[in-house]
């Protein structure tokens, strides 16, 4: 073969190897546009399933938003409870906080993280004698859209005001990160 001739068999080789890969990014991009697309809904209560391995009694722990339950010697905290709708791919989250009670009266932190109710023993509460796990999430929040007016950036004071009225005075911030939400993927720059 001459100069020009394994050139071309190169570039030629190269545009395949282009149009192969270009043909199997076109489905994952249309995942990861679907899923970018998924609707997130607030929810007021995070349902919990409790259990005391002593005596292998299971409660259902039903917790509101920022309120604390307790069962046995730990203190449950549910901060955030996200969902999807039933039209869509199943993803329930929330963020909580656990505390032990110790003997002397005071806590101990024992757990603070997210938890999934599709893969509970991804981030499960280690304790020896209770398990939590979280089972759903109720009472989806009602929330009104904030009108925006034809000024840019004019929605997000409005926006931003809204959480800061919903947080209760002497309250943590709540996170207002969804772990499973993944970025939009990012285009190449044209060469």
């Amino acid at each position: 073969m001459t100069a020009t001739g394994t050139t071309s068999a190169l570039l030629s080789r190269a545009a395949v190897l282009r149009s192969v890969a270009a043909a199997a990014a076109v489905p994952a991009l249309l995942v990861l546009a679907t899923h970018a697309a998924a609707q997130r809904i607030e929810n007021e209560v995070a349902v919990f399933a409790a259990l005391d391995k002593v005596t292998a009694r299971i409660s259902k722990l039903e917790v509101k938003l920022g309120e604390t339950v307790k069962f046995g010697a730990l203190k449950v905290t549910p901060r955030n409870c996200f969902s999807r709708p039933a039209t869509e791919q199943p993803k329930t989250t929330t963020f909580v906080e656990v505390n032990e009670i110790e003997l002397d009266g005071s806590e101990k932190p024992l757990f603070k993280g997210w938890m999934f109710a599709e893969s509970p023993g991804l981030n499960a509460v280690e304790h020896p004698v209770y398990d939590v796990w979280l089972t759903e999430c109720a009472q989806p929040r009602v929330t009104q859209p904030t009108p925006v007016s034809g000024r840019p950036g004019a929605g997000t004071a409005a926006r931003g005001a809204t959480q800061q009225q919903r947080q209760q005075p002497g309250t943590q911030p709540q996170p207002q990160v969804d772990p499973g939400d993944e970025p939009a993927p990012r285009r190449r720059p044209p060469r």
